[in-house]
């Protein structure tokens, strides 16, 4: 039988018309001890990993509940990014990462002082720029465990352009991996349809438009024509 902790996962049987020696049986045991131990690794693993996904998912529910104008807001952007994901043909695994990356797109916004992210007013120059450190303190956090690391270069260049304006690191276009792509469109859209301490959300349809503006320039121009013809349209 193969147990893990006390759970019964499996059988090996093994038949023989000549029989098994001593030896064989000897080296069937050592093998199947190895078995055990190498899914036993896989068990702890998936549980660690499990544990830590949910710890790192109540942060950014955390971050969200300190504005109320934000709340829900890693949650909806979750949500669209993985419509506009299935809408582009994602493979399950790719689906599975966009999932957890787009939930924790703005887990290095712990970083940043409340003073700075619930003020009302404009932002001064010093601190936009703090507010501009939130995708690599993001990725400081992540890329630091090892099953998160791909999530955490995604994460790293959700606020990137299309046109190489973006930051942290400038990259353009074909440069910015194709997940964070995906997620900047998410991530602007609930921005511009919600309420915001200095402005009210814009209706679906004058945001539609804004994202239209920004084919190619802000946005990955192939990402905001699927994101029109199969995923907001239909919802006007």
């Amino acid at each position: 039988p193969l147990m893990i902790e006390d759970r019964l996962f499996g059988a090996l049987r093994v038949v023989s018309s000549n029989g098994i020696d001593s030896s064989k049986e000897a080296k069937l045991s050592y093998l199947l001890q190895r078995i055990v131990e190498r899914m036993e690794n896989v068990v702890l693993y998936e549980g660690l990993y499990e544990n830590i996904l949910s710890t790192l998912d109540s942060m950014a529910k955390i971050l969200d509940a300190r504005d109320p104008h934000t709340s829900r807001h890693s949650t909806r952007v979750t949500e669209l990014s993985m419509r506009i994901g299935k809408a582009l043909g994602l493979s399950d695994e790719d689906l599975d990462v966009l999932k957890v990356s787009a939930s924790l797109h703005d887990i290095g916004k712990v970083g940043v002082p409340d003073k700075i992210l619930l003020k009302k007013g404009k932002l001064t120059v010093e601190e936009m720029d703090i507010i501009k450190r939130h995708p690599d303190i993001g990725f400081d956090i992540l890329s630091s465990i090892i099953p998160m690391k791909k999530d955490a270069e995604i994460i790293r260049h959700h606020h990137e352009r299309y046109d190489g304006k973006g930051y942290p690191m400038g990259l353009k276009g074909e440069d910015i991996p194709f997940l964070s792509r995906i997620i900047t469109l998410a991530d602007a859209f609930d921005a511009m349809t919600s309420d915001r301490p200095y402005r009210k959300a814009l209706p679906y349809s004058v945001a539609l438009q804004e994202i239209k503006r920004c084919r190619g320039t802000q946005f990955d121009p192939g990402i905001v024509d699927m994101f029109i013809r199969k995923v907001i349209t239909p919802k006007i």
